[in-house]
């Protein structure tokens, strides 16, 4: 019996969760993905401080963004150098609510990127936040041939409004949702009933990979931020899984034969829904999620504080 690892790469594309191309290398994913906490773990590493180091050697003068961006860029190159698949590279959080912002940066992302010599319509795929405006960045980019992965998403109707505007793929998060519920739960959360399928955090891309499916949705659904290698097993044939290093290790030393439920003929059984079109109803089912309204938050203020901080070390 293969191990966990290779059981899960047969049914669903892997990817990797990390900014350390080394962790990369070991693992052999499809593709790899990056946010703003990934590179700045990644960077404060000695043995990738060289790429720091040559960013601010060649282009201190710069404005700060610029080179943050090339900071980013320098990485994504990097592990496009291991993987035969995509990076994805985030836009600054602080973005989060600025359309034309949003799409000026990425453009230059992707231009830094051409400068490289990638290329970026096949190897590259832009991450903004599930807001609103983030969306319609993307739809703005994807009309363009620049593909988007749509990160920060806790709700339905995030992937819903991703979908109407042709998203190249969405990345739900499961463990951010799994905590929020844990949380609230407090001393009555029971951890062996909140497992597996029964994962609040499981539950909600399943519900979104059976819309996509049902209605002939090509956006790629691909499950993020997990806690455990039961949350990743739970969602085997997932369009695409994003694993962290430690969790991909764990997956392969497991010998155990790998369920697989999802697929096409299953997302047919699940029941149907629809979900209201427009910004207004957009901003009202999410407000109405409190779990979906707090993670995207929480979430931003995360990546903004570690771009900060990440802005810190190249003025250093």
């Amino acid at each position: 019996m293969s191990n966990a690892l290779d059981q899960l790469k047969k049914v669903t594309t892997v990817v990797a969760d990390t900014g350390d191309f080394q962790a990369i290398a070991a693992f052999l994913p499809q593709d790899a993905t990056t946010n703003p906490s990934l590179i700045l773990k990644a960077v404060q590493k000695p043995q990738y401080l060289h790429l720091l180091e040559q960013v601010k050697l060649k282009y201190g003068h710069e404005p700060l963004e610029l080179q943050t961006d090339r900071l980013l860029v320098a990485f994504g190159t990097e592990i496009l150098k291991i993987i035969p698949g995509r990076v994805s590279t985030e836009v600054d959080a602080r973005l989060s609510f600025d359309t034309a912002a949003t799409v000026a940066r990425a453009k230059r992302i992707v231009s830094l990127y051409k400068a490289e010599g990638i290329n970026t319509e096949k190897r590259l795929l832009i991450k903004t936040a599930s807001t609103w405006e983030g969306i319609q960045a993307a739809k703005v980019l994807e009309a363009e041939g620049i593909h988007c992965n749509l990160t920060l998403l806790f709700s339905p109707i995030q992937a819903h409004a991703c979908a109407q505007v042709g998203v190249k793929l969405i990345s739900p998060f499961v463990g951010r949702i799994y905590d929020w519920y844990k949380k609230s739960a407090g001393n009555n959360w029971d951890e062996a009933v909140n497992a597996g399928e029964n994962d609040p955090g499981v539950k909600s891309v399943r519900r979104i990979y059976a819309y996509f499916k049902q209605n002939g949705i090509r956006t790629e659904v691909m499950g993020a931020s997990f806690r455990n290698a039961g949350q990743i097993k739970a969602l085997a044939g997932c369009d695409l899984l994003t694993i962290s290093p430690e969790l991909l290790a764990e997956l392969q030393a497991d010998n155990e034969s790998l369920k697989v439920d999802l697929n096409t003929e299953w997302a047919l059984s699940q029941p149907r829904e629809s979900f209201p079109e427009g910004e207004a109803a957009f901003r009202y089912e999410l407000n109405a999620d409190a779990m979906g309204t707090e993670k995207l938050a929480e979430g931003i203020r995360a990546f903004v504080k570690d771009s900060i901080t990440l802005d810190g070390l190249l003025l250093k």
